[in-house]
């Protein structure tokens, strides 16, 4: 093989950063930003942004330098994404914090609520329900980012943490307010109402599960390039043939659930706001999917089976 040439200029300024000489044609994007991380050390290689164009889309670690359009000289363009942190660590700090807050107001802390004992407990069983309801969730969450997940992309910006931090702590902290409150009323229909509700809160649970190791099972071998998911045996796995991100749809589902056993405005609210922003990854991971393959089944909705 000719060994490669590659420029590697400032994405903004076009200023030139480096010029690597003698780069194998089969090199890959990783390897690319290896050599890159030895020259400027402070950039490390998940810090990276390579594009072959400067308001284009980064480039994928797996991808060759031969298989790019590029001549025998390539001119790459580098942007700092700035300090990143671990998606195994975003997502433990993010699901850790909900679980730990709800006991507070479930306790009935007396900074929360006060010292009167009237406010020690709650007489509604459906109280103790629903914290073993939120607590399930939230764990099962944590088990399966240690042990389920597999992340396409190791990091996220650093700054992002705060901002989602504050999205599910402060919920969690709201729904547990109202939920735990003292004034709290149990739901409408009684025990008819949240005996259906946590019916449909496992069912949704279980399916959630099912998708997770389903679409870890796509990357068993540790590959990170894009599969179509297909169902399996397991029939939680089935809503695979009407919608392309079913774990979403079975997300909004235990949420659902959860606002009907506790008849709660709070919980409807991000119930609410749950289903539009996973609306949004999935519309994004649908059309990428149809992107990246011809015959990706034309019958599949993102979302909604036959909706949305």
């Amino acid at each position: 093989f000719v060994s490669s040439q590659v420029e590697i200029l400032d994405w903004e300024t076009k200023k030139q950063l480096c010029f690597l000489d003698k780069v194998e044609p089969n090199a890959t994007i990783r390897e690319i930003r290896l050599m890159f991380h030895k020259l400027y050390p402070r950039w490390y290689p998940a810090r990276q942004s390579i594009k072959l164009d400067p308001k284009g889309k980064s480039l994928r670690d797996e991808e060759i330098l031969q298989h790019l359009p590029v001549g025998t000289t390539a001119t790459l363009y580098f942007k700092d994404l700035g300090p990143q942190i671990g998606w195994t660590t975003v997502f433990l700090i993010e699901y850790t914090g909900p679980l730990f807050i709800y006991f507070l107001f479930y306790f009935r802390m007396t900074f929360v609520y006060g010292r009167d004992e009237r406010f020690t407990s709650s007489p509604h069983p459906v109280v103790n329900l629903a914290c073993i309801c939120h607590s399930f969730h939230y764990i099962k969450r944590l088990i399966e980012t240690l042990f389920v997940h597999r992340f396409s992309r190791g990091t996220m910006p650093l700054r992002n943490i705060v901002k989602n931090c504050l999205y599910y702590w402060g919920f969690a902290a709201w729904l547990a307010y109202y939920i735990n409150h003292p004034l709290y009323t149990p739901p409408s229909y009684g025990k008819k109402q949240i005996n259906f509700a946590v019916i449909m809160f496992l069912l949704c649970e279980a399916g959630n599960f099912s998708i997770h190791v389903a679409l870890s099972d796509l990357r068993r071998n540790g590959s990170k390039t894009c599969k179509i998911p297909y169902p399996t045996k397991n029939p939680f796995t089935w809503l695979f043939f009407f919608v392309s991100c079913p774990n979403y749809t079975y997300e909004v589902g235990t949420w659902i659930s959860f606002t009907i056993m506790t008849q709660c405005v709070p919980v409807g609210l991000f119930t609410l706001l749950c289903f539009i922003q996973m609306t949004v990854w999935a519309k994004d991971k649908h059309c990428t999917y149809l992107r990246e393959f011809k015959d990706y089944p034309s019958h599949r909705m993102p979302i909604i089976p036959f909706l949305l």
